[in-house]
């Protein structure tokens, strides 16, 4: 007798049959990526073998049966993407087998339990139900309401409040449009759109094709695996300029990125990181699945161009030529390190990026430098991972990934390694030059301390004749500091390199001696 039935990935419609309760000693049940409707049915709750369990992507309605609480063996319930409603049951914070439990993108609401697989938050995703609340801390969810009992209070007594709540409520929307309107006749403009925070960014897909123009050509400002990003003007929000991640879903791919983005962005916070503001799970108007990130815009791009595309800019007159000073060098330097300390040793768990690189190095209008693209991120301890899988981008992955060993925070810093060495040099990893044995890393190995200024990025060194003397001196020994920090952080052995909580105050130190504030 089969106990695997796998129905995943078709055109099933209609709902899952009542008689799914004769196949009581299957272990693996999976109808996901249908089409399927109707309520969950209670007869489920016969199949006590089941193991797994999953019903995600359909248009499944209701609540979560009661029935459901027999299925005691359960280690993988994935109930994501629907449309279903009414209180988490807490019966599944008894379940002591359950490793993974995906509850994102329904209505849920009430209070979201505390103890069994709710306490592991690399375990748990409830991503996308926005009125539930409670939890443990690390979640960010609202606090619950007590709703306190109303007993006693007699129907023409309620009637009475409810009436006076009415009036209330609808003599402040009044007032509140009469202000409105008066702050926009005196050409005061209301913050009150930048203040709701990121809960409260409300927005459709309607809405992202009107801030994007329709997603033009015009506003496309970037390409990648998993799809395209627009900027675009959200009018609802005084205007506010943000960055539209567009998903292809045609990439199987693309949809993991999607979780894995609000999954890891969801539970950090820090100034070198890039904020998500919403994302938006729906259908356009060819009735075709639409999933999209709404991030900040960064008005000063990615890193990768400011490395690499110079010389084209330089070529344009009325675009003049772009050039990151050591200074600035450094200081997104730090700022990449801040970010990865935080992920790795300051998050309330370890966080490995998996795709570190200069074109998800963003920089805002300061040339503060934020860390973004986040659709390979991992939570540690890693429980699956596939080892066929490249956990990263050509010239960045470190090598012991290549060999199929699990992720982890040495990956990151090996990345980082790479990166700090192409900002030092101007070269990618990928460059023609490397071959025969001779990569980025022993190319910086073979030139550091003596020729550190031979193999420097010309546009870096450009001004330094103009330095005197100390200033000159305190030049060259930052470039062999950032070399020596770039080739640690890229040894080819992991336990070789440093780790980010090492790094930053090196570099800070790097900085100070540089501009003069610190004696070395």
């Amino acid at each position: 007798m089969s106990r695997i039935l796998d129905l995943s990935s078709n055109k099933l419609t209609g709902s899952i049959p009542m008689e799914v309760s004769n196949l009581m000693h299957l272990d693996f049940l999976d109808v996901s990526h249908n089409r399927l409707s109707g309520e969950i049915p209670r007869s489920l709750g016969s199949c006590t073998g089941l193991t797994t369990l999953y019903l995600s992507e359909n248009s499944l309605q209701g609540t979560i049966p009661e029935s459901l609480s027999s299925l005691r063996g359960i280690k993988d319930f994935d109930l994501s993407r629907n449309n279903l409603s009414g209180i988490i049951p807490s019966y599944l914070a008894s379940f002591r087998f359950l490793l993974n439990l995906n509850l994102s993108f329904n209505d849920f609401d009430g209070a979201l339990p505390v103890k069994g697989v709710f306490e592991n938050i690399s375990a748990l995703s409830v991503t996308g139900n926005s009125r539930i609340c409670g939890g443990i801390p690390s979640l960010r969810l609202p606090k619950c309401v007590p709703n306190h009992s109303k007993q006693g209070l007699s129907s023409r007594l309620k009637i009475i409040i409810s009436a006076a709540c009415g009036v209330v409520g609808l003599s402040f929307a009044i007032l509140f449009v009469i202000l409105y309107r008066s702050r926009k006749a005196r050409g005061v403009k209301s913050t009150s759109g930048l203040t709701l925070g990121v809960s409260f960014l409300k927005l459709s897909y309607r809405d992202l094709l009107k801030a994007t123009d329709g997603f033009s050509a015009a506003n496309l400002i970037g390409v990648g695996s998993f799809g395209s990003v627009y900027k675009g003007i959200l009018d609802q929000y005084e205007g506010r300029i943000v960055a539209v991640k567009v998903l292809n879903l045609q990439s199987a791919r693309a949809s993991k990125f999607f979780t894995a983005e609000c999954e890891t962005l969801r539970t950090i916070r820090h100034r070198n990181l890039i904020k998500l503001l919403t994302a938006c799970s729906s259908i356009d108007f060819q009735g075709n699945d639409f999933e999209a990130l709404v991030y900040d815009f960064m008005v000063n791009g990615n890193l990768e161009k400011w490395l690499h595309n110079s010389a084209q800019q330089g070529d344009n007159p009325t675009n003049p030529q772009k050039n990151l000073d050591l200074i600035q060098r450094v200081n997104i330097a730090i700022d990449r390190a801040c970010a990865l300390d935080y992920l790795h040793n300051q998050s309330h768990m370890p966080i490995v990026h998996c795709d570190l690189k200069p074109s998800n190095i963003l920089l805002d209008g300061d040339m503060t430098a934020c860390v973004g693209d986040f659709g390979l991120a991992m939570f540690l301890p890693v429980h699956e991972s596939s080892s066929d899988e490249i956990k990263g981008s050509i010239g960045y992955t470190a090598p012991e990934y290549v060999m199929g060993c699990e992720v982890s925070t040495s990956g990151d810093v090996y990345s980082y390694g790479i990166l700090l060495l192409e900002m030092l040099t101007g070269k990618r990893p990928t460059d023609d030059m490397f071959k025969d044995g001779l990569n980025l890393h022993s190319f910086v190995v073979n030139a550091v301390p003596e020729h550190v200024k031979e193999i420097c990025d010309p546009l870096l060194l450009q001004n330094e004749e103009k330095n005197g003397g100390d200033r000159r001196q305190k030049f060259e020994e930052c470039l062999i500091s950032l070399a020596r920090i770039g080739v640690a952080c890229s040894a080819e052995m992991s336990r070789e390199r440093k780790d980010m909580t090492n790094v930053v105050p090196e570099l800070c130190l790097m900085r100070d001696v540089l501009m003069g504030t610190r004696m070395p």
